[in-house]
């Protein structure tokens, strides 16, 4: 019976999917699957794209791990695709490749300013608070006033980690050098803007309903922001989701009594215009962010109303999406952030499929949809590949061994899957002896040196 060896380049969900989804399948063909990824740990932006507080989410971790404890696949961690390993060595040791390296840039804001020093973009202030190894230990929290422009499950992350107080982290596995960073902050009021109304926002009503559950923190609503739009009025009447947005919100509106020491701020129609800046030590400096108060456009969206509103802040941070990053050798749609593809088949320039080569996830769609919908997604690029037998590579020496001969020749510190069992022990054992579920451990080196019993 033929073989499939099959390299996926990214440990996330979406490639631990269609390792899951393959494995599973009917097929005519023996299965060996090697999991590829730059990190030393698996799970991608499970471990490293969600709050800490959210562990409810993170339980997505217990059902992957079964997929890796299958038996079926191989984990090759701190190994990165075009530097330790390249296209070439694919097609020397493998017949195909999914690449599920998701979107971990920010996407860009073209707007006056967002350059200055105090402007941010949230996936790297994600990637600090998760502890991810190759960000700076520390961040810069010296703004009482800060604006989150945005009205994703991002932008509500963020502004919740932001106005949070550090001490009521300490039961999530948040690490320590992020914990002291957030106690020196002066913060007191976080401004999240969204260029739409209420009805239209992208987040969850489980993200909007825990704003309201953080302690010692007002979440105020302002009255010009609602019912501005008559057809997104009827629609809550029918849409279960937006008529629980609509009742969280409720209750935000009217007068009340805010006796917290910080406040989050939801501001609806404003589209931001501009960062404003004054002169710093080293250079512009963020004073304050300028918008443009919007208004329905009776199509569905908003159009601008040319009254601008500027609100003081020291800090500002764009949570306007992810972007997707080339890989050597590998075609690259530089304006969407993905590789070009027709259901998870590779296409190149010339509109010609690339053979051999395929892509899930974020790195194939972009970054849209939670992650329960990266298993359609793998199902589909999965369907392609088994289909495709007769386009596959022909590597020259197909053998599991050859694959470690490789990378133990080129000197790469590769972590497995036992070695994640003994990463993962670490961390929880740190966890334990301070009272916490878990306490991650945040420096590469030693992530690696854990992981190989070093």
């Amino acid at each position: 019976m033929t073989t499939l060896r099959l390299a996926i380049v990214g440990a996330g969900p979406a490639g631990i999917y269609a390792a899951d989804i393959l494995q599973k399948m009917e097929r005519q063909f023996d299965l060996s699957i090697d999991l590829f990824d730059k990190l030393p740990a698996p799970y991608g932006l499970v471990r490293y794209g969600v709050a800490p507080d959210h562990p409810r989410i993170k339980g997505i971790i217990n059902a992957l791990r079964e997929v890796l404890e299958s038996g079926v696949m191989r984990v090759f961690g701190g190994v990165e695709f075009g530097k330790d390993i390249t296209l070439d060595d694919l097609k020397q040791h493998y017949h195909a490749v999914i690449f599920s390296t998701g979107a971990i840039r920010d996407a860009s804001l073209d707007i006056p300013g967002i350059e200055a020093q105090g402007s941010y973009g949230a996936a790297d202030f994600v990637n600090w608070y998760d502890g991810h190894p190759d960000v700076p230990r520390t961040w810069p929290l010296d703004a009482r006033e800060v604006a989150v422009i945005g009205n994703g499950n991002v932008a509500l992350d963020v502004a919740r980690m932001l106005a949070k107080h550090p001490k009521d982290l300490m039961s999530t596995e948040v690490p320590q050098n992020v914990v002291e960073g957030l106690e020196s902050s002066p913060v007191t009021d976080v401004h999240v803007f969204g260029r739409r109304g209420p009805a239209q926002v992208k987040f969850t009503p489980l993200e909007l309903r825990e704003l309201g559950e953080v302690p010692d923190v007002d979440v105020i609503v302002y009255e010009d922001d609602f019912d501005r739009d008559p057809a997104a009025a009827e629609l809550a009447k029918t849409n279960k989701q937006l008529m629980v947005i609509g009742r969280i919100m409720g209750k935000w509106r009217g007068e009340r009594e805010l006796t917290a020491s910080r406040r989050l701020h939801l501001h609806f129609y404003s589209k931001p215009d501009a960062v404003l800046t004054e002169d710093g030590p080293d250079g512009e400096r963020v004073r304050a962010l300028r918008i443009e108060r919007t208004e329905p456009d009776a199509e569905g969206g908003v159009r601008g109303t040319g009254e601008f509103v500027e609100y003081p802040v020291q800090a500002v941070y764009r949570a306007v999406g992810y972007f997707g990053s080339p890989l050597p050798g590998v075609p690259f749609d530089e304006h969407h952030g993905v590789i070009p593809n027709r259901e998870g088949q590779v296409w190149d320039d010339d509109n010609q499929q690339v053979n051999g080569m395929y892509a899930t996830g974020w790195i194939k769609r972009g970054p849209i949809g939670l992650i329960g919908h990266t298993k359609s997604d793998a199902l589909e690029t999965v369907t392609h590949l088994v289909a495709d037998q007769g386009n596959w590579w022909t590597p020259a020496d197909a053998s599991e061994a050859s694959v470690v001969e490789l990378l133990e020749s080129r000197g790469v510190r590769f972590t497995d899957l036992a070695g994640w069992r003994r990463l993962d022990a670490h961390e929880l054992a740190l966890g334990e002896a301070n009272g916490r579920e878990r306490i991650k451990v945040v420096d590469r080196d030693e992530m690696t040196r854990i992981s190989r019993g070093e």
